[in-house]
């Protein structure tokens, strides 16, 4: 069994090269060939993976955390070979939530390499989001309000690994704002006020369970939106979202969705995956059982 090995050593604020030696030993030791590519800068998985020959493969793996699984997925649409191989994820990024869907987390990087070398796969849906003129992808979350400034002042406190997020939320509410967008989701139309709007096709946003009803094979992505909420409130439901009792509040709106539309008087900036990439307004789909990725 071949793998093309996608690396980001950056992932994990740069603590990812420290574990390079041992990943590709214990790929070895599972008997699996890799061919190991070396991301160098913001992007350049995309394009790594966009231009290979997937038929030299028999899967791909993105080696990082959600922003390089992110990347990986939006190469692999992009590729024009005919041949569609498995994608495995070994987390080694900050947020890990694609993983988190497998039980994995960044200690547990063995037991991915594990599930690769068994070979069984499964088919999941693929969020896809159009905006700017341009076709994007995301296995895991698209954001946008609250969550997208979270994500971006996250991005500046990674030193802090999985607690980044926390500390993000907590310097976010103090500039809390809302958004007027307007929604039109599977034919119904409405407009909301809101604090922030997370669309998942997985459970966990970081170490968020955001959308604990999400399932990844439904043909269904499950939007939520908060609407207007206090500085007072928004901590009081902080702790509710590592458990998923968030939704049973009633500032939050849940819906199953296969297709939506998102637009806002002015651009708001989109947060797929942990990036920070696109912005009002967009066009949001649902493509089920798009993708093949190995799974336990």
């Amino acid at each position: 069994m071949k793998i093309l090995l996608i690396f980001n050593p950056q992932a994990g604020h740069g603590r990812a090269k420290d574990k390079l030696t041992k990943v590709v030993n214990y790929f070895k030791e599972k008997s699996l060939e890799i061919e190991l590519k070396l991301t160098d800068y913001p992007n350049n998985a995309c394009e790594i993976v966009r231009d290979a020959d997937l038929s030299k493969y028999d899967g791909l793996v993105a080696c990082g955390g959600d922003g390089t699984l992110y990347e990986v997925i939006n190469g692999y649409y992009q590729n024009k070979g005919e041949k569609k191989i498995p994608i495995g994820i070994v987390p080694l990024g900050t947020g890990n939530a694609f993983a988190r869907d497998l039980g994995l987390t960044n200690i547990l990087w063995k037991e991915s390499i594990d599930i690769i070398a068994n070979q069984k796969t499964r088919l999941v849906d693929v969020g896809k989001y159009k905006c700017e003129g341009k076709n994007f992808y995301f296995l895991n979350i698209l954001g946008l309000g609250f969550v997208t400034d979270v994500s971006e002042t996250a991005r500046k406190l990674k030193a802090f690994g999985n607690i980044s997020y926390t500390f993000a939320v907590l310097f976010r509410t103090i500039f809390l704002k809302t958004d007027l967008l307007n929604f039109e989701i599977d034919e119904k139309k409405f407009e909301r006020e809101c604090t922030f709007v997370e669309i998942s096709n997985t459970r966990y946003t970081a170490n968020f369970l955001m959308a604990p009803d999400a399932e990844i094979d439904d043909g269904f992505l499950d939007v939520i939106i908060a609407s207007k909420l206090s500085r007072i409130k928004l901590l009081q439901s902080f702790p509710k979202i590592f458990t998923g009792k968030h939704i049973e509040m009633p500032e939050i709106e849940v819906f199953k969705a296969k297709k939506l539309k998102i637009n806002s008087s002015t651009k708001k900036l989109l947060a797929p995956d942990g990036e920070l990439l696109g912005s009002t307004p967009v066009e949001i789909y649902c493509l089920q059982k798009d993708i093949e990725v190995f799974w336990k």
